[in-house]
């Protein structure tokens, strides 16, 4: 009598309450999760802790060793496509901050960073990736591709806060951010191509035309030109019947989806071409309301993009491939976040008037992050496999989630200390050096 009693209130707790849908439990955790750092943001802000700490922490209890809600491990594919979209938003919302004249003085800062520092980066870990880890040059070259930008979508404490900032490290961080996302492009190409010939004499001279030259030139044409022509179109359309209020802020987004597909089309580098595109918008439209507008609209789309791919990132880690890379991971981290990127920011900055202070701070703030996972993604896609494949994806893993926790400590107290006491200090020294 009492099993069958017990039988039928299981049957009706069934009815009442029947099992829910482990997508419907996920969507649960992501509001909450999103409600708690909206209204937390105001205490996250004073905290020694990113966004991207957290959602990778939640990232990590939501999969395989925690609650076991996110139980998909996404595909190569999946993961490069969202992190193809994150990066295009975040790069044109770089170039909707580039506040500085056309000239290369203004942009001198910049020219270092890309033109000196990143070369260093790739080459230097490449250079552990072969003499170290015992790769060949081809995937080496690949492994610096990867982990050599600098990430525009986690930076965002150490980026320029608004079109209006001047403030020169904070301009540096931002435009090498949106810029060098782009540019390792070539690089990367260079050691997919060593991985399907090693005979490089078969495909250099086309490497240089094709993904050296032509590509990038492509890309600086197709992003003035599709801007340019999507500028010129709004403003005459709105002569005639002005675009709904709430519709305005998506034209935004569709520059940025013409530019990147046109110059994919054509074969250039569509990160570097949206950029482009970025800083031709900022300088196209008088209306500065229609202009912050317009960034704040990307820059939402950027951050709420960023939890699902950080999320996502917490979701695929797995203990035992980090523990068998963890060795290799944390060398090439500490060695590219404690030697190479300071050597290499102290060699691109001589000959500038920067403080101690400030130099270090550039040395300091390389987070990588979004960047080095699609890089690592598409690679995938282009033929990295087997143990090589496994080799510098873990690798890629382990040292972006050191870069994410090591950062996401050190941002908020580091420019909170920057802005207090060493910008006020050091632009005082340069006014009376250059008086």
């Amino acid at each position: 009598m009492f099993v069958a009693n017990r039988a039928i209130a299981n049957c009706m707790l069934q009815a009442l309450f029947p099992p829910v849908d482990i997508y419907i439990l996920d969507l649960l955790v992501i509001g909450l999760l999103l409600l708690m750092v909206t209204l937390g943001s105001g205490w996250i802000a004073r905290l020694p802790l990113s966004y991207a700490i957290i959602y990778l922490i939640v990232g990590i209890l939501l999969g395989p060793y925690g609650t076991k809600l996110v139980q998909i491990r996404p595909d190569a594919e999946f993961l490069e496509r969202l992190a193809e979209f994150v990066v295009i938003v975040s790069v044109f919302s770089c170039g909707l901050k580039m506040n500085r004249p056309l000239n290369l003085w203004s942009w001198n800062i910049t020219a270092r960073l890309i033109g000196l520092l990143m070369p260093i980066s790739i080459f230097a870990i490449a250079a552990v990736g072969h003499f170290i880890l015992k790769m060949d040059w081809g995937p080496a070259i690949l492994l610096g591709g990867i982990l050599a930008p600098t990430d525009p979508v986690l930076a965002s404490e150490v980026q320029m806060e608004n079109m209006d900032d001047r403030d020169e490290l904070r301009f540096g961080l931002t435009s090498e951010g949106g810029l060098n996302d782009a540019l390792a492009f070539p690089f990367v190409y260079f050691g997919i191509h060593s991985l399907k010939d090693n005979n490089w004499e078969n495909w250099f001279k086309e490497w240089v035309v094709v993904d050296l030259l032509w590509a990038i030139a492509a890309a600086i044409v197709m992003g003035i030109v599709v801007a340019k022509s999507v500028g010129w179109i709004d403003k005459r359309l709105q002569k005639f019947r002005p675009v709904d209020n709430l519709m305005e802020d998506f034209v935004a987004l569709s520059t940025i989806l013409l530019t990147y597909s046109f110059t994919e089309v054509v074969n250039g580098y569509g990160f570097l071409a949206v950029f482009v595109a970025g800083v031709v918008v900022q300088r196209t439209y008088e209306d500065s309301e229609k202009q912050k507008s317009r960034f704040e609209f990307t820059e939402q789309i950027e951050k709420l993009l960023e939890v699902a791919t950080i999320l996502i990132l917490g979701t695929i880690l797995r203990y035992a491939p980090m523990r068998d890379y963890a060795g290799q991971g944390i060398l090439v981290a500490v060695l590219l976040l404690f030697a190479i990127r300071p050597l290499g920011i102290w060699i691109s900055l001589l000959g500038r008037n920067f403080g101690p202070a400030t130099s270090s701070l550039f040395g300091w703030f390389g987070i990588r992050g979004v960047g080095s996972l699609y890089y690592l993604s598409y690679a995938f896609g282009e033929g990295l496999k087997d143990t090589l494949g496994e080799q510098i994806a873990w690798i890629t893993y382990i040292v972006i989630v050191i870069s994410v926790l090591l950062h996401g400590i050190s941002a908020t107290p580091l420019m909170n200390w920057y802005e207090r006491k060493i910008k006020k200090v050091e632009n005082n020294e340069e006014v009376e050096a250059n008086s």
